[in-house]
């Protein structure tokens, strides 16, 4: 049992529960009250981390891995399929509170079978997933539906147990990439001007702001992104260098949320419509005359009407 832990990246508690609750359990007999697992029964382990990834509840997953026809054994497999990724880390550790499920609540299954891929450490299974759920509902649906869901859960289990910093870090990393790859490059923008995109000075969560460059580029807006912790000087000489139409400045945390930022952007001979976004700027005074933005898709249409 310990061996088939190892191999497909899940505590021995685990295997126990499965076998005693779905029936998952070895099938060939030794001498004495030991069993062995044979290549098939560990297809049909496959199978249902098959499916807890894809976002299904443990008994959904076994029924599948039950009643699925089985593929040959992992080790003889030269690759693995690749619409089914396995996990290579134990989310399932039943003895560890950091490696248990997350509490997605009502997150839909595509959310699920992120927050159990994150858990485990399984950055393929995450870019997979991520990459499909962009290509079936698009970039914003993925990023509320998805995306936010499960780093919400993350967030209430750092708050809780301050534990699970690497699985944000990682999910991060894979939501970076994904939402880039889903950016398309715009060589004809319809705005004859720029959109600047940047986080205000010393604010290094910038995440939110690649979801945004990819919808803006999808409806063919050409942005300028800056990133994390744009020095005030920077910021003022992009702003003067490009002579953008707009400007869009994130704030994740109130004491960044600063309003003289806004005030300290250079006046260009053309107007620039700025607007500032993020939860820092919820319980600060935004300045005149900054426009406040708050979730993806109205942002999106905000700066697309302000600048096309």
């Amino acid at each position: 049992m310990a061996a088939v832990a190892r191999r497909l990246g899940i505590a021995p508690a685990t295997l126990r529960t499965w076998d005693r609750r779905y029936g998952l359990g070895p099938s060939d007999h030794t001498t004495g009250r030991h069993r062995k697992y044979a290549p098939l029964d560990v297809a049909r382990l496959e199978l249902m981390q098959r499916a807890l990834l894809r976002g299904a509840s443990s008994a959904e997953a076994a029924k599948y891995a039950l009643a699925a026809p089985v593929p040959g054994p992992r080790a003889t497999r030269s690759h693995p399929s690749p619409d089914a990724p396995v996990l290579t880390g134990g989310e399932l550790d039943e003895g560890a509170a950091p490696r248990r499920d997350l509490d997605l609540g009502a997150a839909n299954r595509r959310a699920r079978g992120v927050g159990r891929a994150a858990v485990a450490l399984d950055s393929a299974a995450v870019q997979s997933l991520l990459a499909a759920a962009v290509e079936a509902d698009g970039v914003v649906a993925t990023w509320d539906d998805v995306v936010r869901p499960v780093m919400a859960a993350l967030a209430a289990r750092w708050a809780h147990s301050g534990a699970g910093v690497e699985v944000s870090h990682l999910l991060e990393e894979c939501v970076r990439t994904a939402m880039i790859r889903a950016t398309p490059v715009v060589t004809r923008p319809r705005n004859h001007r720029p959109v600047l995109l940047a986080c205000v000075p010393a604010e290094r969560h910038d995440l939110p702001l690649y979801p945004l460059a990819a919808v803006l580029a999808q409806r063919g807006v050409g942005v300028r992104q800056f990133g994390a912790a744009l020095p005030l000087d920077a910021l003022v000489a992009a702003v003067r260098r490009t002579a953008p139409a707009a400007v869009v400045l994130w704030a994740q945390l109130p004491r960044y949320a600063d309003p003289g930022v806004v005030v300290a952007l250079p006046r260009t001979r053309q107007q620039v419509r700025v607007f500032v976004g993020g939860p820092g700027w919820a319980r600060g005074v935004v300045p005149q005359p900054s426009e406040r933005i708050d979730d993806l898709a109205a942002a999106a249409d905000a700066v697309e009407r302000a600048v096309c």
